[in-house]
This record gives structure tokens, sequence and C-alpha cells, in this order.
């Protein structure tokens, strides 16, 4: 198994190229190599250019989107949390709104699964509705990966 995941950000700006971003648009190729680079990286959601800022898959132009995959959790925290990724993540609030309802979501996929962007709105869904469990969970609730790999996706329905 493998272990998707998806972050959105709703921008303070009405759109990425506002002033206002201009700091978050410079560190983004930066990052996205860091994350290509980083152990355990499989692949990373992106659309013009090279990223996925381009992409407005929720009804909120202003939320913006990040999707990868990792082989495996502690590969996938230590970017996130041990990495130049960090001063980034703390500095969110100068170009992103406080959310009020969970933002990122976690899960597990069969090894050589590609997450479509529709998959994962589903599972943020699920996780905002019935909060973590073994389809959508969190960095604060994780849940372990099955012992096979199999079709998550299809428990959805």
């Amino acid at each position: 198994m493998q272990l998707a995941q998806l972050n959105i950000s709703r921008m303070l700006a009405p759109d990425i190229n506002h002033p206002i971003m201009a700091d978050f648009v410079a560190q983004l190729d930066t990052i996205n190599k860091l994350a290509e680079q980083s152990d355990g990286f499989i692949w990373r959601l992106t659309g013009e250019g090279n990223d996925a800022t381009s992409l407005r898959p929720f009804d909120d132009e202003r939320i913006i989107v990040n999707m990868s995959v990792w082989a495996s959790l502690e590969q996938l925290q230590t970017f996130v949390f041990k990495s130049a990724h960090t001063p980034v993540m703390k500095d969110r609030r100068k170009w992103f709104e406080k959310p009020d309802q969970m933002m990122t979501v976690l899960w597990w996929i069969p090894t050589g699964h590609i997450p479509t962007v529709n998959e994962a709105k589903e599972r943020l869904q699920l996780l905002n509705s019935n909060g973590p469990g073994p389809l959508a969970f969190t960095f604060r609730d994780v849940w372990p990966a099955p012992n096979v790999d199999f079709d998550t996706s299809k428990e959805l329905a």
C-alpha cells in the first residue's frame, strides 16, 4: 500500500497572481523539487506549469490544491514536518484563511494507483462528515495500512 494525501487551502487573495500570494508562489518550485527529491515521494498533481495552482476542482476559485502519493506515512511526515517545507507551513496564515473544517486528508491506496481529484475530494468530504477512519484520516489520527493491496475506492460507494 501507498499513502495518498490531499491538502487544500483558501487564499486570502482573489487569485494566485495577487501580490499577497507572491512570497508563497516564489517558493513553489523549490518546495516541489524538495518533495520530488525526498525519500518515498512517488507522484504529485500538476496543472499548467510545474504545480497545481492552476487547478480549481472545488466550487470556490480561491481554493488551491496539493495532492501527492508517498511510499509511507513516515516519509511523508519527514517531508512535511522535518524539511524546508516546515517553515512554509508555519507561514501559511500570511497567504491562506484559517480553515473551519479539515483541509488535509490522508488515505491508503493500492501500490501503483494514482488517485483522481474526485477521489481525493470524496475522501476529504468523508473525513469532514464522519471524522477519521480507515478510508480517510489525518496526521493526528492515523489509521494503519491494510495488510493487502486492495481497491479502497470501492468502499466509498
